[in-house]
């Protein structure tokens, strides 16, 4: 099993430039290929230069929350600036988070291991904690040994 704990956090925000998802949430495929055309766009367009010029700390967040209805997918930063291209200000409430870390070859990588393990192995088994929905996010933090590293926030209740 992976390296996973529950903890606490302060209610954050995170602005971010999203896009929807139109593949059924059960075409992990479908969807990982959308998400992939999504950052390489964001990427290649300048949008994650222009948040990362305005965020607080250095971590790079991959948001995925449901909106009217609909799967939405984001990259944000935490910050207090807005920006008039900005899609969603995304509140994270106070409360219990499951925290999974993890590394992987790219932020890609990171981002579908740390989902898989959260969803796949630790949510299912886990009999103190549930996920009722809200925001949950990928958070790539950074580099080491040519890795990308980071965690997966997803807030949790009690049982």
């Amino acid at each position: 099993m992976s390296n996973y704990n529950f903890e606490e956090k302060d209610s954050f925000i995170v602005l971010g430039i999203g896009t929807e998802l139109k593949s059924p949430y059960t075409d992990f495929a479908g969807i990982n290929k959308e998400k992939a055309d999504f950052w390489s766009t964001v990427k290649q367009d300048g949008s994650l230069d222009t948040l990362k010029a305005i965020a607080t700390n250095d971590y790079i967040f991959a948001v995925n929350e449901a909106v009217n209805n609909k799967m939405m997918h984001y990259a944000g930063v935490m910050t207090e600036a807005s920006l008039p291209e900005a899609t969603r200000v995304i509140q994270f409430p106070k409360g219990e988070y499951l925290v999974v870390k993890g590394e992987g070859e790219t932020a890609e990588e990171l981002s579908n291991n740390l989902t898989g393990i959260a969803f796949g192995q630790v949510l299912p088994q886990e009999e103190s904690y549930a996920y009722v929905g809200g925001p949950n996010a990928t958070v790539e933090m950074g580099q080491r040994n040519g890795l990308v590293f980071g965690e997966m926030w997803i807030p949790v209740v009690r049982k």
